[in-house]
């Protein structure tokens, strides 16, 4: 029975229809707000009443790309370029797959741009892959 779990290490991440591979994706989460309200004359409680929902912004780490990459072109002209140019957004998609290869839950983040780079950092006395990671912020995002 277990085995029908997926697992989190089978995902497959696209940009307008361009795959790209990464090692890892965080970030995908929502949450509601409270308010607390106080009641004129009611002082066992305070009413928590809901407000706007918020996110963060999703990462995604992978191997550093020499060159080429049209990923690294969409972040350049986004976070380098430091508003000279219109800032061009995708919506980007996350699919959790099975073992067969097929989509058991997909994320939709709708209209996201880059607003982060990094790089890990380098060390001499280490053989560890360099890695690139990439924070993307989204206007919102469906769960299907």
């Amino acid at each position: 029975m277990a085995s029908n779990y997926p697992v989190s290490f089978r995902f497959q991440l696209s940009f307008k229809g361009e795959d790209a591979a990464f090692q890892e994706v965080s970030g995908i989460s929502k949450e509601m707000s409270v308010e607390e309200v106080v009641s004129g004359g009611e002082n066992r409680f305070k009413y928590r009443l809901p407000t706007v929902s918020s996110t963060q912004n999703l990462v995604l780490k992978r191997a550093m790309v020499p060159k080429g990459s049209k990923l690294i072109k969409w972040v350049s002209d986004s976070v380098f370029a430091g508003l000279a140019k219109p800032i061009q957004t995708k919506d980007v998609l996350v699919s959790l797959l099975d073992e067969k290869g097929k989509t058991c839950v997909k994320w939709t983040f709708h209209k996201a741009y880059p607003v982060k780079y990094s790089v890990s950092d380098l060390k001499s006395d280490g053989n560890d892959l360099a890695i690139e990671s990439i924070e993307l912020a989204y206007t919102f995002f469906e769960l299907s």
